[in-house]
């Protein structure tokens, strides 16, 4: 009786030692490369985080960045209705270039630049005080970036490589270079009482791009800046 039951026994046992057991996932483990396979997986992962945070810590990231250039406004010299418009948006314009004849009097360019907005309403009265015409100078565009205080500010000067995105064209890199950091913080309307946390401040920093190279770049679009320390 105990030789048939241990005979019974097993079939069992061999059964267990089977179930769930795949044989490809078996010859994996058993494969003599498998330990070194895992051990370059481990160590290209190690290398990659290493190089990613050397990178990093190259660069001062600043997230809330946009092109800009200031606007120039023109208005004419004397009152009068608005007669004609001479240019539209998009219009290129150089120094001394007329732009609109209001009344009997016609309004030049004191500067040039690319006109973004016009105010084309013929007979619509207007004076000195009116804007007719704005501008930007392609000279004046920067990539202006606001870094927190407490984010790298320290480490940005003006020379510095930067390179940058604008939303509107996804993951192309344009490069440019550090023109100035602000002396004074960006104004807040937030209020902090005595107990509150400190506020971080901050600072604007502008960078010079090559307008030419980058026409399709517009004033307002946003960006995101990489300073390179």
């Amino acid at each position: 009786m105990e030789g048939h039951s241990a005979h019974a026994r097993e079939p069992g046992r061999e059964a267990q030692k089977g179930i769930g057991e795949n044989p490809l996932v078996s010859r994996i483990k058993k494969h003599p490369l498998l330990t070194e396979f895992v051990l370059i997986v481990v160590l290209a992962a190690v290398i990659a985080g290493y190089l990613y945070i050397h990178d990093m810590e190259g660069k001062v990231y600043v997230e809330k960045a946009e092109i800009s250039a200031p606007i120039i406004s023109i208005g004419p010299t004397v009152s009068g209705p608005i007669v004609k418009m001479y240019v539209e948006e998009g219009d290129g314009v150089s120094e001394g270039q007329r732009l609109a004849l209001v009344g009997n009097t016609t309004v030049y360019s004191a500067t040039r630049g690319i006109v973004i907005w016009v105010k084309d309403n013929p007979g619509q009265m207007t004076g000195p005080s009116d804007t007719i015409v704005r501008m930007v100078e392609p000279g004046d565009f920067r990539v202006v970036g606001r870094v927190q205080e407490d984010k790298g500010l320290a480490d940005i000067r003006p020379g510095q490589k930067v390179i940058f995105t604008v939303d509107a064209f996804g993951p192309k890199e344009y490069v440019g270079y550090v023109d100035s950091v602000a002396m004074t913080a960006r104004t807040s309307d937030i209020v902090f009482s005595i107990s509150d946390k400190r506020e971080p401040r901050e600072f604007e920093v502008r960078a010079l791009f090559d307008t030419q190279a980058y026409p399709e770049l517009k004033n307002g679009m946003s960006a995101k800046m990489w300073i390179i320390k």
